[in-house]
This record gives C-alpha cells, sequence and structure tokens, in this order.
C-alpha cells in the first residue's frame, strides 16, 4: 500500500493505493465512520489485477473538512471525487455505506467517468428514501440518523476516547474483525479529523426520516435524473441491521444492468468479514 497526498479543487486530501498503474482502477469509496485504510482486505486481495485507489473523503482523516454543513452536500462530495478521477476515466467506482452515496452520485451524475459501479451494503436514494419515509422497519432502523443530526452529538460520541462512537459502530453486528490494534488506527484517524465533518454528511442529506409508525411525506425527487446506466453489481451481508432490504427494493427501475449478490453470515461490516469472498466476486462480474 501507498500513501500520498493529492490536491483536489485546491484542496489536501489524502489517498491510499494499491496494485500497479497499469492495472484497470477501481476508486473505492469508504463510509462512516471509516477512512480510506478500511479498503485494505479487499484491495490487498485485488492489487494483483486491479489499480485500487481509496481517499479518505472529505471530512476525514487529514483530508479537508470545512466546518460548514452545506459544505457537504452530495454536490461537493461528488465533485471532490470527480476531481480525483480527472482525465483517467472511466474507471470502475466501488462505494460502501455513506461512499456508496457518492458511487451513486458519479454513476448518475458524472457517467461519462464511471464505467462500472459495485456498492456494497449501500442504497440508492429513491428506495431508500420510500423505505424511510414508510414508517416501517427502515425508519426503526435509521432512528440514529436523527441522533447524529443532533448538534451535540460530534462530542457525545467522542467522550471517554470515543466510547459511544465504538458502540454505534458495534451497534447489533459484530467488530470481530476489529482487534484493539485497529481499534487504535480508527481512533488515531478519529483523533485527526474531529467528528464533525464527518458527521456532516448526515446533516448535510435530505433524506427525510420518519418516526417509526408515522409515514413521512416523499420528498420530491429528480426520478429521471437518478439513473445508473452503466453494468451494476450490489454486494449484500444478509445480516445488516442498519440498512435493511427493504432499503433495495425496485432498484432495478433505476439500474436495469443490476446483478445481485448476497453475501450469507456477513453484516453491514461484510468487506472486513468475508474480503476474499467478495473479490472473487468482483472478479468474476468484472470479467
Amino acid at each position: 500500500m501507498r500513501v500520498g497526498q493529492r490536491q483536489l479543487g485546491g484542496h489536501p486530501f489524502t489517498v491510499r493505493e494499491w496494485g500497479s498503474k497499469g492495472q484497470p482502477k477501481i476508486l473505492m469509496l469508504h463510509g462512516f465512520p471509516e477512512y480510506g485504510g478500511a479498503w485494505d482486505e479487499i484491495a490487498t486481495a485485488l492489487q494483483d489485477d486491479f489499480h485500487c485507489i481509496a481517499p479518505d473523503q472529505r471530512g476525514y482523516g487529514a483530508s479537508y473538512a470545512p466546518e460548514d454543513v452545506a459544505d457537504y452536500a452530495l454536490q461537493h462530495l461528488v465533485g471532490d471525487m470527480a476531481a480525483l478521477i480527472g482525465t483517467d476515466g472511466p474507471v470502475i467506482v466501488m462505494g460502501h455505506d455513506w461512499g456508496a452515496s457518492v458511487a451513486y452520485g458519479l454513476a448518475m451524475f458524472r457517467p461519462e467517468l464511471v464505467s462500472h459501479l459495485i456498492i456494497a451494503n449501500g442504497v440508492h436514494p429513491v428506495p431508500f428514501q420510500r423505505a424511510m419515509a414508510s414508517g416501517g422497519a427502515q425508519s426503526e432502523a435509521s432512528q440514529y440518523i436523527n441522533a447524529l443530526r443532533r448538534p451535540t452529538s460530534d462530542a457525545a460520541l467522542a467522550a471517554n476516547d470515543f466510547e459511544r462512537l465504538l458502540t454505534l459502530f458495534s451497534a447489533k453486528m459484530s467488530l470481530d474483525w476489529m482487534p484493539p490494534a485497529r481499534a487504535e488506527d480508527y481512533k488515531a484517524v478519529w483523533r485527526q479529523s474531529g467528528l464533525r465533518g464527518m458527521i456532516n454528511w448526515y446533516r448535510a442529506s435530505p433524506l427525510v426520516v420518519a418516526d417509526p409508525g408515522v409515514p413521512a411525506p416523499m420528498p420530491d425527487l429528480p426520478l429521471e435524473r437518478l439513473r445508473v446506466r452503466c453494468p451494476h453489481l450490489l454486494i449484500w451481508g444478509d445480516g445488516d441491521t442498519a440498512l435493511l432490504p427493504v432499503s433495495t427494493e425496485g432498484l432495478e427501475a433505476f439500474a436495469p444492468d443490476l446483478t445481485r449478490i448476497e453475501i450469507p453470515g456477513a453484516d453491514h461490516w461484510l468487506l472486513h468479514q468475508q474480503p476474499e469472498k467478495i473479490a472473487d466476486h468482483i472478479r468474476d462480474w468484472l470479467r
């Protein structure tokens, strides 16, 4: 693995790379509360065949972390990664959790930059918003989003050496893949950036979370603009308790060239739990 700094839009971003530059490129986009190093298992498994590129996205690690919530709107997050791809596109784009939102954004709004889209336990905005607005199981599972949007959440999660953030990380899911040394790596990144920037992703999002049992009006979304026209692979750990299967229902209407693969026995942290199996699926699909 190689770690360096790139200037994107005049701002510094930390970027990790595996493999050789002459190989097909996979841009790997992490979610909350991870960072580019979270891709190490997958990228190491793929580096003989692909040039894997994993940035610390806006608000994470030593990357650009503005204070303003408005600076974390999707257009800015997508713009960062479009600048990273630059003239190297189109590339394969892979996203997990919040990184999936940026990956979908690239595929929908900058399709010339994306040859193939791979999502691992992440969601397209329309099926996810429908599920969260329904007042059903996904609304209940997503209540943590409203908690994170509170002005005091940064301090609460950072207290006692990130005790509550680690609890949130592992809520109803296994952290067997995170030994103490790796937990210290995460804490070092959180100390470096602070938590405000990464939590601002939640605050800037227009997605509406309904109260359980109380459906909310569906926001007006530009449905025609939210289509994925490139080949799309969705890899799903079936034990995820934060993102439920209902959050992907109807995805085919927005991604007609969709392949679904389920990873039994994995949850939201499937990239750490079964990296070799996921790498094999990625190779097979891209062939």
